[in-house]
């Protein structure tokens, strides 16, 4: 049954209609885990050539960011081309150059140049907000320039009141989260430390220890100051939805590891506690994904996806980081009800007349494509220092406080932000007119490929003022009646080759469709028994197929084509490490080596 949105703006005539329904569909491939759905920034492969801009000969300064490995091609090419080099920026691996106008576009193009920002209408000051201001990327673009989110703050919407839960790795409240998380319970493997006389919180509870859950925190909520914020703001690093709360509900690990039951648990664990103890849940964040081979009316994690919607959640989900001509969008963002989120790319100008959807971004089928597009190209946002991917991919700070991330988790992130500034904003919305209001103003690419974009790239100015449309999704709903397994896909968390595989959740207790049925539409938990008062997820003597899950490998897992082969962690420790003069729960990791569990060898292949 297909049901025909209406609703009208400046951005769209009058009449302007939106059809959400169709047929059953069924995914036809296999695609990669996504625990946590990111693309390191610098690991899409090189920039694509950018829309000629309007010819000029006078010289333009501008800043160049090289791709790793890409010698001195790109200072030759500014010298070619008539330009000079000005100027040094190890830390984003680029360099200042002063270049014709007339000649951005062949720079852009060049081998080894992955973007290329006009740096002229800039005033940099020696601060490292100010710093990372200019990058393509940089937050202060994104809202600004990108989605148009700095004119909601004019209007003094910046998503006050408003709770936007996290289902990721976990938050570190580092400057610029200070007093915006909520923490949630961690279901992760790493929440406790057990022996034979039981299991006490382990030190790590909570806390992002891979890098991924605060990247994304920072784009939603982050804000350094308390003081009012407007598009004039300058100077100090701001999220989306300065305004709003993240609430951090913790699944995936240091190595990013988690299976699908526990992301169904966590998605229980929000729509119970969405209106307790203080909180109001509006939105969820779910930046990862799984390649699921089960149409979504059966899936399991789609069917929950579904429940919070259908609970008053705005579900926000990242497509995949699959590519141009993927099979399918990932699960659950195949799921028509969620908002499925592709990314897209800057290019490195101030003007979105040129952006693209990037190449990792999922397409989908042409059934069940991207809703819209959000920027998700080296998005710069907080990093963990000392975190797995801080530490993997040196390269990818930016300074001392932040760190470059590309995939559609970082533009999911970003429409979640939007989100809440439409909730504060007009509270009584629902998800239906929020994706009906996201999706009925944004804005078409005219560079880039339609199916990929779906309606086109946020506009939260033209959201802003737009008819609150009525919107009903008549989808036909997921039952959850299928399998966990196959909602897993190809990839599963393993021990020393031994799978978590087969109709088993995460406790190892023999997965049950009915009970997750009744748990997730009423007021019983999946939780029950697992989460105790005193000391949260008991580990007591759990094993799976007779397994203890210390030490676990997630073998297979890919980023982008590359793998960790030989990455070792032995005897890794957080000697000392503060998190800006703080510590974590008054623990300074001093020789803390995680159990005694070393990552000797470990293997990302």
């Amino acid at each position: 049954m297909n049901t025909t949105v209406r609703g009208s703006s400046p951005a769209s005539p009058p009449g302007y209609g939106v059809t959400w329904g169709g047929p059953p569909r069924v995914a036809t491939r296999g695609l990669t885990v996504v625990a946590a759905a990111a693309v390191i920034a610098g690991m899409a492969g090189p920039a694509v050539a950018a829309t000629p801009t309007p010819a000029s000969s006078a010289a333009v300064s501008v800043i160049v960011q090289e791709l790793p490995n890409s010698g001195n091609g790109p200072e030759k090419a500014v010298a070619a081309l008539g330009g000079t080099v000005t100027g040094s920026f190890e830390v984003i691996h680029g360099f200042k150059a002063s270049v014709p106008g007339d000649r951005l576009a062949a720079l852009r193009a060049t081998p080894g140049v992955q973007a290329v920002t006009e740096d002229a209408s800039l005033t940099l000051s020696s601060t490292e907000v100010d710093d990372q201001a200019g990058l393509n990327g940089s937050l202060q673009r994104v809202t600004h320039e990108m989605t148009g989110a700095s004119t909601m703050w004019d209007a003094g919407y910046t998503g006050a009141g408003v709770d936007v839960a996290l289902i990721d790795s976990g938050v570190v409240p580092v400057q610029g989260l200070a007093g915006k998380v909520v923490v949630g319970p961690d279901l992760s493997f790493e929440a406790f430390q057990c022996t034979s006389a039981g299991c006490d919180k382990s030190p790590a509870y909570g806390l992002d220890t891979f890098g991924h859950g605060t990247h994304l925190a920072g784009i939603i909520a982050g804000k350094d100051s308390t003081g009012t914020v407007t598009s004039q703001t300058t100077g100090e690093f701001t999220g989306v939805a300065p305004g709003s709360r993240v609430v951090s509900v913790k699944v995936a690990d240091t190595q990013g590891r988690t299976d699908v039951s526990q992301a169904i648990s966590a998605i229980d664990w929000v729509i119970k506690n969405r209106k307790k103890n203080g909180l109001n849940i509006r939105v969820l964040n779910m930046s990862f994904g799984t390649d699921g081979v089960q149409a979504y009316q059966l899936d399991p994690l789609a069917y929950a996806a579904e429940q919070a919607w259908l609970k008053g959640i705005v579900v926000v989900v990242a497509a995949g980081n699959e590519g141009h001509g993927s099979a399918k969008l990932d699960n659950p963002a195949y799921d028509p009800y969620v908002i499925a989120v592709g990314g897209s790319d800057g290019r490195g100008t101030a003007t979105t007349d040129d952006d693209i959807v990037a190449p990792w971004s999922a397409t989908g089928d042409g059934v069940r494509n991207p809703d819209v597009v959000a920027p998700g190209q080296s998005i710069v946002s907080l990093r963990v220092p000392g975190g797995q991917i801080d530490t993997a991919y040196p390269g990818a700070r930016t300074g001392e406080r932040f760190f470059r991330g590309t995939g559609t988790s970082q533009s999911a992130a970003v429409v979640s932000g939007a989100a809440a500034l439409l909730l504060q904003q007009r509270p009584n919305l629902t998800p239906d007119q929020v994706k009906a209001l996201l999706m009925g103003t944004a804005r078409e690419l005219p560079a880039t490929d339609a199916i990929a974009q779906g309606k086109g790239l946020i506009d939260l100015a033209a959201a802003k003022v737009a008819t609150t449309p009525y919107a009903v999704q008549t989808w036909e709903r997921s039952t959850g009646s299928g399998s966990i397994e196959k909602a897993r896909g190809s990839h599963h968390v393993e021990k020393d080759g031994a799978q978590l595989t087969g109709e088993v959740d995460w406790t190892g207790v023999k997965w049950n469709p009915g009970a997750m049925n009744k748990a997730l539409k009423e007021d019983t938990s999946l939780l029950s028994g697992l989460l105790t008062t005193a000391s949260g997820l008991t580990w007591n003597g759990l094993t799976w197929n007779g397994l203890t899950w210390n030490g676990l490998t997630w073998n297979g897992l890919t980023w982008n084509g590359l793998t960790w082969n030989g990455l070792t962690w032995n005897g890794l420790t957080w000697n000392g490490l503060t998190w800006n003069g703080l510590t974590w729960n008054g623990l300074t990791w001093n020789g803390l080596t995680w159990n005694g569990l070393t990552w000797n060898s470990s293997d990302w292949s």
